[in-house]
């Protein structure tokens, strides 16, 4: 089933197109990563959907229903926390959990209480005191302890430290085990990395790759590091890239496709070391961004 629907989304500002004909699906169950820099349209992609802009054309489902003519109905099945937690300065962090809590019309607060304990808020504190992470904490808990089906993050963990960032992953890999739905817009590649079952990344409007995150591997280049203390003439094997030398030990990229005939030519010498690292979602994200001409 599908949970939400971009087709041909496109919209402008004035003459300025921010998003150009994007398609885009997720599914119940999945959790969706939504990649790119600042600017790239992430957060014009989400508001959108979330029905706070309206789409200049196409068309943008959530639960089949329309985005922006339906968002009421929408959103008594939807979290979403953004990367600016703005909350009421006099009052503290519990009350906002539990107003947001009321307008969700969540009742049972165990959940919540769980969410406070793992995060290691102290609710006590009124938010004008809060630091950017804690502010966070209180959006992501009152998020988390909605009873929904669609949770949409538009960096959330922003403030966090990587302890937080931990418990945050492991709660969404818990949601999707219940068959909840996320769309994760993130900067933190290797959170995305963990998480994700399925990536979009959009560069200028557009999205220029998107899949399960072995699919899109077979685009970058695997690293080895070799130590020998033999002369290997590694630019003349075919599918090396970019040899970096530092006494015996030698880094280098190799095409995914291959790999086999390097290791074969690497069988004729003497390896001390040797350690071969897959392609990671920083290498193949950077790939559409090392060259802004592309």
């Amino acid at each position: 089933m599908e949970v939400i629907k971009l087709t041909n989304l496109t919209k402008d500002f004035g003459k300025f197109r921010a998003l150009n004909n994007i398609n885009l699906s997720v599914n119940q169950g999945e959790i969706f990563g939504f990649i790119g820099p600042n600017g790239a349209g992430k957060s014009t992609t989400i508001r959108i959907i979330l029905g706070l802009l309206k789409a200049t054309s196409g068309s943008v489902e959530v639960f089949g229903l329309d985005a922006f003519n339906d968002t009421i109905l929408i959103h008594e099945n939807l979290a979403y926390v953004g990367a600016e937690a703005n909350l009421w300065g006099n009052l503290t962090g519990g009350e906002v959990i539990d107003i947001l809590l009321k307008m969700s019309k969540v009742s049972d607060y165990t959940l919540r209480d769980e969410l406070i304990k793992k995060f290691d808020l102290d609710t006590s504190k009124k938010c004008r005191t809060y630091s950017k992470g804690n502010k966070q904490k209180v959006t992501l808990i009152a998020a988390l302890a909605a009873n929904v089906d669609l949770y949409i993050f538009d960096e959330p963990t922003s403030g966090l430290d990587p302890l937080m960032e931990n418990v945050f992953q492991e709660i969404i890999l818990d949601l999707k085990k219940k068959g909840k739905t996320i769309f994760l817009s993130s900067h933190i590649l290797s959170e995305v990395e963990k998480v994700c079952d399925k990536i979009a990344i959009i560069k200028d409007g557009k999205i220029v790759d998107s899949g399960s995150l072995s699919d899109m591997r077979h685009l970058t280049r695997s690293k080895f590091t070799i130590k020998t203390k033999d002369n290997i003439a590694l630019d003349n094997i075919k599918g090396i890239h970019n040899v970096q030398r530092n006494d015996d030990q030698l880094i280098f990229l190799v095409e995914n496709y291959l790999v086999n005939q390097v290791l074969l030519e690497l069988g004729k010498y003497k390896l001390e070391n040797f350690q071969a690292n897959p392609p990671t979602l920083e290498d193949l994200f950077l790939s559409y961004y090392e060259n802004k001409a592309n």
